[in-house]
This record gives C-alpha cells, sequence and structure tokens, in this order.
C-alpha cells in the first residue's frame, strides 16, 4: 500500500511516528528475526544472494534507527543452526558476505561515534576460518564500547544455547566451583552467550518480518521468561521500512502502558479492599470499647 503513497506524505508520516514514538518508553532491548531475503530474491526472479546483500543493506539502517532512538541492544538473528542445511554454495556466499560486514564495520567510523560494541553469539567453533577471524577482529576492535550493543546471533539455537550453559554449569559443581544450592536464574544467565560473563538483558521486543508469526528458538530464555512484546509483519527483510520499525516500537509501547494501567487498577483494588478493612477494624475495635466502657458504667 505504501508503495502508492508519494514520498512527501510517507516521510511525513515517519517523521509523525518518530516525534510519538520518542515520547514515550523506548525498549532497552530488540531482537528481530530477519526473514524473507530468499523469499524476496525468488520474487524479482534473482539469486538467493541478492535477497541477503539486499538484507544487510536494511540492517545497516536498522542499526542507525536503533541508534537514534537510544536502544542499548539490537540482537539479529543472522544464521542458526538449521540453516547449516542449506546447499554449500549458498552458505559460502553467505559467511563471505557476514564476514565483509564485520571488517567494515570494524573499520567504518560511525562505529566508533556511537561507540557500538559487537558481539557474535552462537556456535561460533562451527564457522568458517576466515569468517571467524572477521568476528574475532571486530569484537577485539570494539570491546571498549558500551554505548549500545550489537549482538549477531550466527550458527545460533536457543535451545543449544541453554544445553551449552547448563553443561557448563554442571562442570562447576564437579569441580566444587559452585554448590548445587546456589544455582538460580542469574547463573544459567551468565553462562549463556556471548562468552565472558556478559549475558545478554532480558528482550523487551521482538520483530520478525517475512509474514511467519514464530520465534524460530531465537533466544527463549531472554524472551519468553521476560514476556516481551512481538510484532510480526508482512515485509521480506530486504523490504522493512522505518515506519515498520516504528510501528513495532509503538507495539511495545502500548504493552508496557497496559502494564501500567493493569497495575494501576490492581493497586486501586488493593487500597480499596484495605480501606474497607481498617475501617472494619475500626468499627469493631469502637464496639469493643464502647462495650467495655457500659461494663465498666
Amino acid at each position: 500500500m505504501l508503495k502508492h503513497i508519494p514520498p512527501w506524505i510517507y516521510k511525513g508520516y515517519e517523521h509523525l511516528l518518530t516525534q510519538e514514538v520518542k515520547n514515550a518508553p523506548i525498549p532497552r532491548h530488540v531482537a528481530i528475526i530477519m526473514d524473507g531475503n530468499r523469499r524476496y530474491a525468488r520474487k524479482l526472479g534473482q539469486m538467493a544472494s541478492f535477497g541477503h546483500i539486499k538484507g544487510a543493506d536494511i540492517t545497516e539502517k536498522v542499526i542507525e534507527w536503533s541508534c537514534e532512538l537510544g536502544i542499548e541492544h539490537l540482537t539479529i538473528y543472522a544464521f542458526s543452526t538449521e540453516n547449516f542445511s542449506r546447499s554449500n554454495a549458498e552458505k559460502d556466499k553467505l559467511f563471505e558476505l557476514i564476514g565483509l560486514k564485520f571488517d567494515e564495520i570494524g573499520e567504518d567510523e560511525r562505529t566508533h561515534e556511537r561507540r557500538m560494541r559487537v558481539h557474535a553469539i552462537g556456535d561460533i567453533d562451527k564457522l568458517p576460518d576466515m569468517l571467524r577471524e572477521s568476528i574475532k577482529n571486530v569484537e577485539l576492535v570494539t570491546s571498549g564500547y558500551d554505548r549500545f550493543n550489537l549482538n549477531v546471533a550466527i550458527a545460533y539455537g536457543g535451545r543449544q544455547e541453554i544445553v551449552q550453559a547448563v553443561r557448563e554449569i554442571a562442570v562447576m559443581v564437579e569441580n566444587g566451583e559452585i554448590e548445587l544450592n546456589n544455582i538460580n536464574e542469574d547463573t544459567i544467565s551468565d553462562h549463556l552467550y556471548p562468552a565472558g560473563g556478559s549475558a545478554l538483558p532480558d528482550v523487551d521486543l521482538i520483530i520478525r518480518t517475512g509474514g511467519d508469526e514464530r520465534v524460530s528458538n531465537f533466544l527463549p530464555w531472554q524472551a519468553n521468561g521476560n514476556e516481551c512484546a512481538s510484532y510480526f509483519c508482512a515485509p521480506f527483510w530486504p523490504e522493512f521500512r522505518k515506519i515498520d520499525f516504528l510501528r513495532s516500537i509503538r507495539v511495545y509501547q502500548a504493552r508496557v502502558e497496559e502494564r501500567k494501567q493493569h497495575a494501576t487498577v490492581r493497586a486501586a483494588h488493593f487500597l480499596k479492599a484495605l480501606g474497607k478493612a481498617e475501617i472494619s477494624e475500626v468499627k469493631h475495635a469502637s464496639l469493643t470499647e464502647s462495650a467495655h466502657n457500659r461494663i465498666t458504667d
């Protein structure tokens, strides 16, 4: 529909949405399942690599939009463990593209202006040597930054993440480094990706493009446990626009407002009940005192 709207009207609507979003709470951690690159390419009669390249361009824009709004953590699903079943030709081109983007991020002046720290989360050992080297370099170059965090889920699976965390904790228990009774939610969080104890915060908003309404084993611990807001939209990832991003933020803000209203109603009911209880206690005490006075007299 928006393709038929004149650009100046679209820009006006985008500006209006931006102002509305900035006047309400901004999610701290946004996670995105960037789905639809291959279907976008097929729709245009192109190879899958064409869709991945166009999708990478949108990822750069989303990083920019996130920084503009003051989002602290952006986690993007670049390559799942299930994606290893794709053809070697497609995987090779995709790994080459991801490595190139990591290299560009490390050299980009905007990375340092934004103080953007980059983490790759997943079973990195399964990746080609050249890609692992690119990951190592960009993580090193950005290791001193803390204003904005870009987490790239690659060779990632949510259940796999939890399993490896449990294994690490089990080894610690076996070695006497931690008592079984001291294991809690924080213990598990600290052993999830990325390595080194810098656990990802809970997800506030999860976005999926491409029309499917599922989260595909993505950040189950960080997202499901937090009952985060979800935004599913039809555009393929290369078609994702800023208004789609802003609309997703509004979904989060609406959820925050609903929770606030719910908490207010509960508090009102509690105070009302408490007030009735206090009145009842006062009446009872008053009647008791009156009876006592009559007996004394």
